[in-house]
């Protein structure tokens, strides 16, 4: 088996807000995947004491011991389990009805010998490729099926969209945010490898659309994790002034793959 992990702040002033582990039983059967992408907070703040890389941290943490030690829990009782517990250890000290309360995306898959399991949680990727070679991508693609101009500014985003009907949802402090998540189970036959993604690295596909996801895959595959970091990175300098494919968002963004070769 290989596995291979790359994440880069997108500002080394600031830290990662993005959270990534590779957990393998000690049975030696199977493996779990973790990738999360804390949502970065709007300077009115969040209500909270503590910061999204501690968030993700303490979720990422609870979600990759709870898939590894309970291997029979589905992946949505996982998360709710991991998000209650989060939420336990800050409720005391902080608002956790805000509606930025610390959150994040979440990329959540673990293989047996008979299966594979994904959950997807707004806008991180996974990638799985099976034995000749297709690329299938796994998405919950609600935040990009909203009009435009619910995404003006944060506060809209905040009032009227975020962990709402209609709206998209990410793993914050409310444990039934785990029934909303895109899952599904494929056959362990099925997958040669798996990648996943933040959108900080998605905009190599997304914005930049340098290419497929297909293409996407090989970059990791073949150059590694690391490559597709630092080529959305060059795209994102050349692109800087122009802003032609970044448009309002922000240059670089935290940018996190995964790749796990089963």
């Amino acid at each position: 088996m290989r596995t291979e992990l790359a994440s880069e702040p997108g500002d080394p002033a600031r830290p990662n807000e993005d959270f990534a582990s590779v957990g393998l039983p000690a049975s030696g059967q199977g493996g779990v995947l973790v990738v999360l992408d804390g949502v970065t907070p709007p300077r009115s703040g969040t209500g909270c004491l503590h910061s999204v890389p501690w968030f993700t941290a303490r979720l990422g943490g609870a979600l990759t011991e709870l898939t590894v030690s309970l291997p029979d829990v589905p992946l949505t009782d996982a998360l709710a389990r991991a998000i209650a517990r989060t939420a336990d250890a800050h409720r005391e000290t902080c608002d956790l009805s805000h509606p930025r309360t610390p959150q994040a995306t979440v990329v959540l898959t673990r293989w047996s010998p008979e299966s594979v399991e994904y959950l997807i949680l707004s806008d991180s990727t996974l990638l799985a490729q099976s034995p000749d070679g297709t690329v299938t991508p796994f998405l919950d693609d609600r935040l990009s099926r909203l009009p435009r101009a619910s995404l003006a500014t944060d506060a809209l985003i905040d009032a009227h969209i975020r962990n709402k009907e209609g709206g998209f949802f990410t793993a914050a402090a409310d444990p039934s945010v785990a029934g909303r998540a895109v899952t599904g189970v494929l056959a362990r036959a099925d997958v040669r490898a798996l990648a996943a993604l933040t959108d900080g690295a998605t905009r190599w596909v997304e914005k930049f659309r340098e290419g497929d996801w297909a293409e996407c895959f090989t970059v990791v595959r073949k150059e590694g994790a690391r490559a597709l970091v630092d080529r959305v990175r060059a795209l994102e300098s050349a692109d800087a002034e122009e802003r032609a494919y970044l448009g309002r968002s922000k240059t670089h963004d935290d940018a996190t793959v995964v790749y796990a070769e089963l």
